[in-house]
């Protein structure tokens, strides 16, 4: 089994079907403080940070391997429309990267992938973040390029639900946040339910993390 999937397996329970869902992770923290020293969950390997390009919100291509290259990087996959679990991830990497001295918030970038191209424009996902943080990178590609990004870190492909009668309509995607430390190695997984103590704790940690 690939450090990948394994990792896919370890936080099953933090994928989503419907972006609904209060998981058990929130209580787990400390217990994998304890037992690793990371409140987030912890990768039985350090693989590569994957190698992919789409396109930013600004019509550029970004090459997400190189673009990170030695920064402290989490990434996300979701959707501007999503009710719950992506505003939530977000508010709280912004808040706890507001409260960072200058040169560590200069060492952590956030990058989001769209899982809803049909409804995501490139100006609709900017705005989004912009009431994140105007730092926070937005990325949008095909489904079909995100799908594939997505199984190459062992996560599931995204799953739209049938619209309702006003044609709004869910789309299901994996919860957790992927962090790298800045030498490019995958190092911890936060599952939905991350709190912004737990991000406290672990951003200084994967800032200063190596694979060694």
């Amino acid at each position: 089994m690939s450090a990948f999937a394994f990792a896919a397996v370890a936080v099953a329970s933090a994928l989503v079907a419907g972006c609904r869902v209060e998981p058990r992770e929130r209580t787990d923290a400390e217990a994998r403080e304890r037992a690793t020293g990371w409140r987030g969950i912890v990768m039985p390997a350090a693989p590569p940070k994957p190698d992919f390009t789409l396109t930013d919100t600004d019509g550029n291509p970004f090459a997400f391997r190189t673009e990170t290259d030695g920064y402290a990087t989490f990434l996300f996959f979701g959707y501007t429309s999503c009710p719950d679990v992506c505003p939530v991830h977000l508010a709280g990497l912004a808040a706890v990267r507001r409260e960072l001295d200058a040169a560590a918030q200069r060492r952590m970038k956030v990058v989001f992938v769209s899982t809803d191209p049909g409804r995501d424009s490139p100006e609709r996902i900017r705005s989004w973040l912009d009431a994140f943080d105007p730092d926070f990178v937005g990325l949008r590609g095909t489904k079909a390029e995100v799908d594939s990004i997505q199984l190459s870190l062992g996560l599931p492909p995204s799953v739209y639900e049938e619209p309702d009668e006003n044609g709004f309509y869910i789309v299901g995607h994996a919860s957790q946040v992927i962090g790298f430390s800045p030498d490019g190695a995958t190092r911890v997984v936060y599952p939905f339910g991350t709190r912004q103590a737990d991000w406290k704790h672990d951003i200084p940690k994967l800032i200063a993390a190596d694979a060694g």
